[in-house]
């Protein structure tokens, strides 16, 4: 049995959370780089060179990529084999404290959805926990911001709407959301299992990384085909119009009832943000 103290939880989810917000990562900026070489909007171009400014500053300087530093959902794996000396929960909780204080990150939770009451310290964060094999702790920190999120939803549709109502969905979810979640974003689709399993699955695709290539043929096909769609409804960068509205498009599945057809879709800003580390 191997014992992992708060302490090493706390510290490694203070340094997660700041690289959260300041690195987006070379492959996602890449992608980006990529994007405004085909994007056919001049304006659309303006708009991604901007962006990619602003992030190679962020990683630079050591600040913030977006104003909005998000609400912190982790997904948390802990393995059977490992002993925690502590409460996880007020680790998590405290090394994003340490981080959004130390880090001067803005603080967006408050602690009811009625009263509106700001924590002053951005927790609680959204926390999903698995337990897996073997005696290591593997911690995803994403912190997702509210222009994004806004424009997620989920939706119960009935098996006969089958392939063709998903897409439907998909396509009607970007264009009505149109400049709000600041484009160019990534759609993670959660297709199955029920209301909740459904969002969760959605918001875990986004997890994956925007180069890699689903292992499923059949999902990676109908990835291809709903960015070529989804670029073709001309949002573009920002809102402002051209030939990059998504830079990727991600499903996961899960097993579901007879009788239903759950489908989730989160949108994700530009500002992708997530750092994963094993303990």
């Amino acid at each position: 049995m191997r014992k992992i103290t708060q302490k090493t939880i706390r510290e490694a989810v203070t340094k997660m959370a700041l690289d959260a917000n300041f690195d987006i990562g070379k492959t996602f900026l890449d992608r980006l780089k990529e994007a405004m070489k085909k994007e056919r909007s001049e304006l659309g171009k303006t708009v991604l060179g901007q962006i990619i400014e602003n992030d190679e500053l962020a990683q630079k300087n050591s600040v913030p990529m977006c104003q909005d530093t998000g609400l912190v959902v982790v997904f948390l794996e802990i393995g059977y084999d490992v002993r925690i000396e502590g409460d996880i929960y007020q680790a998590i909780n405290e090394g994003i404290k340490s981080a959004y204080r130390d880090g001067f990150l803005r603080k967006s939770i408050v602690s009811d959805p009625l009263e509106r009451i700001n924590t002053k310290d951005n927790t609680p964060a959204i926390i999903h926990t698995k337990l897996i094999e073997g005696d290591r702790i593997h911690i995803t920190l994403a912190p997702k911001g509210a222009g994004s999120e806004n424009m997620s939803l989920v939706k119960m549709l009935m098996p006969s709407d089958g392939v063709e109502g998903i897409e439907k969905l998909v396509l009607d979810t970007v264009f009505q959301a149109g400049g709000k979640p600041c484009p160019p974003i990534t759609v993670g689709i959660g297709i199955g299992g029920n209301l909740e399993k459904s969002a969760l699955i959605a918001k875990e695709a986004l997890l994956r990384e925007i180069d890699d290539v689903n292992p499923d043929p059949r999902l990676r096909e109908l990835e291809e085909k709903w960015l070529d769609k989804i670029n073709e409804l001309g949002v573009g960068p920002m809102g402002f119009g051209g030939t990059t509205t998504a830079l990727a498009v991600k499903i996961k599945t899960h097993p579901c009832h007879i009788a239903s057809l759950p489908v989730a879709i989160n949108i994700q800003c530009h500002a992708a943000r997530h750092k994963s580390e094993v303990i």
